[in-house]
This record gives structure tokens, sequence and C-alpha cells, in this order.
């Protein structure tokens, strides 16, 4: 909260003339959240698993209804949002975990079928196509590739086999670059890329599509290893584009320095790795939808992280994805609430199951 108010509060003082406006609509955000997610925290697994069809229903119908015209609401000339009440949620960030849900029922429900059969690997594969496609549609090319390396980690771990993959993922590498090459901006974006690379403060760069990379490495080069001091930044007075949103890891990078960075990595790291135990934990006492579920929760995050990181560093074109729990932005710190909270019901339901039973009763 201080960070992401620290990196909107110019732009929230010029454009809505109040320089707490982010920070008070991330307040409300995060109470939606805990309350979202004490719901999900209360909500016995199995109903998750008995809905699954339904969930991957509803997310195909989120996907499509945010491009119903005068339904999803239009921003920067992509149609990604809902608007209920003055408040924009993104239709991707449910309707991802809802697609999760739905293949760690498949990969516990037919394991035999996935590990022994290639039926069990092109039948996932196949159903995540409609949502993938929707995606691009709006387009939301970020999206597409943290779900794909959520479902394809999830399948991996339920054993499918290694020569399925490296023929999914060259048909993957080819169909990424006709979008590429198909989208004028996507095309766009990688050339600048390429380009700040090479001189990454070239005058292309730094007045062309390549402006937010040049800032952010600015922001870097600025913050050294310890910062300038927590609301000493330049960059995000007017700079940097979307500081608070997806490049305030830069923002931190310049007040915090470095070192400050490297510390939330560790954080993250740790976060993560503590959901691939429980996630494992689960699938060595036998409850497989729930393990699978938790190894998927836990690529969709390390996946965000990562590619924001390398967006804001300069090692990946830039990409419209938050950091998570740290931007600004309400659906985004709802998902990860309510994610975080399905992680720790299935770290409850498993300890529940791990106690000595009394009698017919298990304490």
């Amino acid at each position: 909260l201080v960070m992401m108010t620290s990196a909107s509060i110019e732009i929230a003082s010029q454009q809505y003339n109040d320089p707490f406006f982010h920070l008070k609509r991330q307040l409300m955000f995060l109470s939606i959240g805990l309350v979202s997610g004490y719901a999900v925290l209360v909500t016995p697994m199995r109903l998750w698993y008995r809905g699954s069809v339904a969930w991957l229903a509803l997310a195909y119908l989120v996907l499509i209804m945010v491009l119903v015209p005068g339904v999803g609401r239009e921003v920067n000339g992509s149609t990604r949002w809902f608007r209920f009440a003055g408040i924009s949620l993104q239709a991707s960030e449910p309707a991802k975990l809802l697609i999760l849900v739905f293949m760690a029922w498949f990969l516990s429900r037919h394991r035999d079928l996935v590990r022994n059969s290639i039926k069990g690997f092109l039948i996932p594969i196949a159903l995540l196509g409609l949502p993938v496609m929707l995606l691009l549609l709006e387009p939301d090319f970020g999206a597409v590739v943290v779900l794909c390396v959520a479902v394809l980690g999830m399948m991996f771990l339920a054993g499918v086999k290694v020569y399925q993959f490296v023929i999914v993922g060259s048909a993957g590498v080819g169909c990424a670059w006709l979008l590429i090459v198909s989208s004028e901006y996507r095309l766009q974006r990688l050339l600048t890329f390429l380009q700040g690379l090479k001189d990454p403060f070239s005058e292309e760069v730094v007045y062309g599509s390549g402006y937010q990379l040049a800032q952010a490495l600015i922001a870097f080069g600025r913050g050294e290893w310890l910062g300038v001091g927590l609301g000493n930044s330049i960059q995000k007075m007017y700079f940097l584009p979307e500081a608070h949103t997806d490049f305030v890891l830069a923002i931190i990078a310049e007040e915090l320095g470095v070192v400050t960075v490297l510390v939330l990595m560790v954080m993250f790291f740790a976060f993560v790795g503590r959901a691939i135990v429980i996630a494992r934990r689960n699938e060595h006492s036998g409850r497989l939808f729930a393990a699978y579920l938790g190894y998927g929760i836990s690529f969709l995050f390390i996946g965000q992280v990562l590619i924001n990181v390398a967006v804001n560093t300069g090692l990946l074109p830039t990409k419209g994805l938050t950091l998570p729990f740290l931007s600004y932005g309400g659906s985004s710190l709802i998902m990860c609430l309510v994610m975080t909270a399905m992680l720790i019901r299935i770290d409850i339901e498993h300890h529940q199951l791990m106690q000595p039973v009394v009698g017919a009763r298990t304490l």
C-alpha cells in the first residue's frame, strides 16, 4: 500500500485533485478481497470439485461477455474490463482461477488417462483453446502466457509425457510467432524491445514505443543499491507511464534500491515455495484435486511475478501484467487474496485429514 501510494500520488493529485485517491480505492479493493478470501476459506474443497464443469462454463461466459459491445469496457484499445458501480474488474482474473479449478478436476479424475494416453493430453489442451482465443480477442496476450504456463505445469506434474510437451511447445512457439507478426502493435513491441537491448537510450526508443522501458531502466539506474529515499522518485512524475500499476517495481527500485527489490524477490519465491510444499503434501496424501489446484495457483503466481520483473528490467517486451499484491488494481488484488485463501483452505483440510482419529470423529 505504501509503495503503490508513493508511485501514484503525483498522478492522483493531478487527475483527481486527491493525492490519496488510489490509496482509498485500493483499501476498498483490499476490503472486498478479504471478504471474498474469507468466503473461499470457509468453503470446502469438495464444493469446488463437484462444480468444476460449471466453473469452466462460467469462465467461458465471463470471457465471452466482456467482448459483447456495451457490456465490456474498452481501455487503451483493449476490451478486458467490466464496470460495476464505478469499479472496473478485469474478466481474465477470475477466469484464470476457474479454469485452473476445472483442470485440477480433470487431471485428478482422469489421472491414468493423462499418464497413459495422448487423449489425456489433447482433451485439456482443446478445452484450453477457447479461453485462449477469447483472451487474444480482447487482446490480453500476457494473460494467455501466464494461464498456459500454469496449465502446462499442472499437466507436467500430473505425469504427461515429456515428448508431448516438446511437440506442443514447438507448436506453441510457432503460434506465438504468427500472433506477433500478424499484429502490428505486438510486432512493434518486439522490434522496440530488440532495439532497446541494443541501445536502451536511442532516440527511437526514448521517444517512441519503447518509452516505458527506457524510463523504467532510468528508475533502476537512479535507485542504485539503496535507493533515493521513499517518496523521492522522479520517474513517477509523469516520466514513467503506469508507474503505480505495471511498473511499480521500477519505482520501488528507484526509491528503495535494488537491495529491496532482491528482498521482494526472495519473499515471492518463499511464498510460492510454501504453496508448492502445500500442494506436494496433498499429493502424497492422495488429495489429487487439491494438489493440482495448488500447483496451478503456484505457477500462476510465479509466472506473473517473473514476467512483470522481466518487463520492468528490460528482459521481455512491455506487457500489461501487474505485480501480485503490489500493483494498483482491484481485480488483481482481490484474486490474489482469493487464491491465497484457497491455498490456506487446501492446507487446513490436509492437516485435518492427518489428525489422529478418536472413535468415529476426526479431531
